[in-house]
């Protein structure tokens, strides 16, 4: 009997060191988009959040010209569950990602329109992600267009 209580004790003990460190719940949203420039290098930054990130490879795949960052914009906000939400004016699509180290995995590439978008916005909505381009409204998540 005292041999199977150790080994129950002994097991919980060992599967609690063994799981990973999960800080639960957490509120990740930015309560507004940031609209960052691009510079000649490809670089994006905000200072508030101490983000910078390099968007070259976005513009790569949005538009297939590794050129055509340069001067522009793209507007960027991060839902509650921590999804960062990243689209720009001639943007067809809204590309979501996943941080991992140093960096943005895209997660989903969510297509809004076959035209590009003209002047996107882009708004919390929580738990969604409200993108407003003139009079469309599109409300989204990091699996696709709910509405």
């Amino acid at each position: 009997m005292r041999l199977k209580v150790t080994l129950g004790l002994l097991s919980i003990i060992v599967l609690a060191a063994c799981s990973s460190l999960v800080l639960q719940p957490g509120d990740f949203a930015w309560p507004i988009e940031n609209v960052l420039k691009v510079d000649g290098k490809g670089n994006v930054e905000e200072k508030r959040y101490s983000f910078n990130l390099n968007v070259k490879k976005l513009f790569y795949a949005e538009f297939a010209d590794s050129n055509s960052y340069n001067g522009k914009e793209v507007r960027l906000i991060r839902d509650k569950a921590g999804f960062y939400f990243m689209t720009g004016a001639g943007f067809k699509n809204v590309y979501v990602f996943i941080p991992v180290e140093s960096g943005l995995k895209l997660e989903n590439k969510i297509l809004i329109s076959e035209q590009s978008l003209n002047s996107p916005i882009i708004n919390q909505k929580s738990p969604n992600i409200e993108i407003i381009d003139g009079t469309k409204k599109y409300l989204l998540n990091s699996k696709g267009i709910v509405r």
